[in-house]
């Protein structure tokens, strides 16, 4: 089945997580479950976002429920390193693209020597700052479990991001360094971003360009999402989860 919006018909409807779907790190909102659960009743769905599988878990899969046979969602953690799918049975892991030791090694120390220098080590985070999710290291200013109001004040222009990504991408040229939610840096092997895993997911469920209606939050220029755009795909912005639910509520109501 396939949705409709301004004209045409798309197979597939792929979202960022945080501030798209959910306020950041929280479970799916009620209304946000509702509408999802339209969706994938009759068109494929798919979340690609910075967060690793288990936040996928604990904010998507265990609002959404149990799926009967073959789904029709599709879960990409750590921006697209990594595609997991629901096998009938379970929730199996396709690819993954993981750093080598040498190569978290180093993106670990690299963040936390720029943070330190730049000013932007908090001495009492809310948990890590400095997380290894296999195919992907993050850094969160303020710890991974920072309450959604503190991390919305931190740095509201990206600016602070902005100079530790800037820092770690001249320190390591070999990796892929950019901006992740609003508190985080994320670093994966080179050339894989949001844009790499789309490509892989349109090879794997055989679609094109065309097929693909996406919803973000950052498709803004140096956005977490604009690689998505910039691929050809057509972008939906919205501004937080209410903004997604009613524009994809419209877009089902048709």
């Amino acid at each position: 089945m396939t949705v409709s919006y301004h004209g045409r018909d798309y197979q597939l409807v792929m979202f960022d997580l945080d501030d798209t779907l959910a306020p950041s790190k929280s479970p799916l909102p009620d209304a946000m479950v509702d509408v999802l659960q339209r969706l994938l009743s009759s068109t494929k769905g798919c979340v690609i976002s910075g967060g690793n599988f288990t936040q996928f878990e604990k904010q998507v899969i265990a609002r959404l429920g149990v799926f009967d046979g073959e789904a029709n969602l599709h879960l990409m953690p750590t921006c697209g390193t990594q595609y997991v799918r629901w096998s009938g049975s379970v929730w199996e892991t396709v690819y993954a693209e993981y750093l080598s030791d040498d190569e978290k090694r180093r993106t670990l120390a690299t963040l936390e020597a720029g943070a330190k220098e730049l000013g932007l080590w908090e001495a009492k985070p809310w948990g890590q700052i400095l997380e290894d999710r296999g195919s992907q290291i993050t850094f969160s200013a303020l710890g991974q479990t920072a309450p959604v109001d503190a991390k919305a004040a931190w740095d509201p222009d990206g600016a602070k991001k902005e100079r530790l990504r800037a820092y770690a991408a001249d320190e390591l040229p070999d990796l892929e360094v950019r901006s992740g939610g609003s508190t985080s840096v994320d670093v994966t092997k080179k050339g894989i971003d949001k844009a790499y895993g789309t490509k892989k997911l349109m090879d794997i469920l055989s679609l094109g360009i065309d097929d693909i209606l996406f919803f973000g939050d950052r498709l803004d220029e140096g956005g977490n999402d604009r690689p998505v755009k910039d691929l050809g795909v057509e972008s939906v912005a919205v501004e937080g989860w209410e903004d997604t639910c009613a524009k994809l509520s419209a877009l089902l109501d048709g």
